[in-house]
């Protein structure tokens, strides 16, 4: 007996680890790149369901990452692209929320499993590692830096509600995201992808730390 229960739960252990990337390729391959992708132009990014994940363990913190995939909430108000999911709106265009899809759940485990095996998949060279230096930023400046003078307002949310609906909310971000990689994304945003509409803002480095930094200082929730 001694020996059969080590051998049984390494044996459990085992199957946990291997059902991570076939949970991936069962439940995510249709909807998301797990490699990069061999067509890289405009109208994939239009028609993609989901965001790419082959930079995944590159981009993801897995606490937040394990929990989202146990209950999953939407990230781009608007849908991976906004504009398949417009209506006329009294004031304009609005959302149409019935046309946007609900992410499958998966259980504790299959959602531990599929983490791990989505933080597998990185790239090398594409973030810096160590490039965000953690300096204290003025919630202030950041706040102004982001809504009025970089535009970043016109796509994303830095609070809930504030801010525009067709990127994926920020105010997640210090939960969601490693900081190395929203440096690195804001610094080179056509290096994930050479037709990503995100644009090239050109920041010097002073800039890009300030930017980074607002960011992982915001918390889910609060107005910045």
């Amino acid at each position: 007996m001694r020996h059969v229960l080590p051998a049984l739960l390494l044996v459990s252990s085992m199957a946990v680890a291997a059902d991570g990337p076939q949970l991936l390729k069962q439940q995510c391959a249709e909807c998301h790149a797990l490699t990069a992708p061999a067509q890289t132009d405009v109208e994939r990014l239009w028609s993609r369901k989901g965001p790419d994940l082959h930079y995944a363990g590159d981009k993801f913190q897995r606490a937040w990452l394990v929990a989202w995939l146990e209950a999953p909430t939407r990230i781009r108000p608007g849908g991976e692209f906004y504009r398949h999911h417009l209506k006329d709106g009294a004031e304009g265009d609005v959302i149409d929320e019935a046309s946007l899809a609900v992410h499958p759940k998966l259980d504790h485990e299959s959602a531990e499993a599929v983490a791990d095996a989505l933080l597998a998949l990185r790239v090398p060279g594409l973030v810096e590692s160590g490039a965000y230096k953690g300096a204290a930023v003025s919630a202030t400046i950041g706040s102004m830096f982001f809504g009025k003078l970089r535009g970043c307002a016109a796509c994303h949310e830095d609070a809930p509600g504030k801010g525009g609906v067709s990127g994926p909310e920020l105010h997640t971000a210090s939960t969601r995201l490693n900081a190395d990689y929203v440096y690195s994304y804001i610094k080179r945003p056509q290096a994930f992808d050479p037709h990503v509409w995100m644009p090239d803002a050109g920041l010097g480095e002073s800039d890009l730390q300030r930017l980074t930094g607002y960011l992982m200082q915001l918390k889910s929730g609060a107005k910045p």
